[in-house]
C-alpha cells in the first residue's frame, strides 16, 4: 500500500521533501555559525580573549548568541514556509 501511494505521487511527499532540506539548510547554517566563531575567534591565544557578560567573546558569539539566532530562525521558518500536513488520507493521495 505505501508503495502505491508512492507511485501515484501523494501530493505530500514533495512539501515534506522541501520543508527537509530546509531543515537540513539551518542545521548547516547553524553548524557553520557555531564552528566559525568558536575556532575563528577561539583559536587565539587566551591572553588575547575579549569578554561579553563574562564570557569569551567566542563562546558568547558561538554559542548563546548563535542559540537564540536558531531559534527565532527556527519559529519563522515554522511559521511562515511549513505546511500544516494531514498524516493519513485517502488511498490514492488526493488533497483533502
Amino acid at each position: 500500500m505505501h508503495e502505491n501511494r508512492r507511485r501515484k505521487g501523494d501530493w505530500r511527499y514533495p512539501i515534506a521533501h522541501r520543508e527537509a532540506w530546509i531543515g537540513i539548510a539551518l542545521v548547516l547554517f547553524h553548524f557553520a555559525w557555531w564552528y566559525g566563531f568558536a575556532y575563528g575567534f577561539g583559536s587565539k591565544p587566551v591572553e588575547s580573549y575579549t569578554y561579553i557578560l563574562g564570557f569569551p567573546a567566542w563562546f558568547f558569539y558561538s554559542c548563546i548568541l548563535g542559540f537564540f539566532i536558531i531559534i527565532i530562525l527556527v519559529i519563522l521558518v515554522v511559521r511562515f514556509y511549513f505546511q500544516d500536513l494531514p498524516l493519513e488520507s485517502d488511498e490514492e493521495g488526493d488533497r483533502p
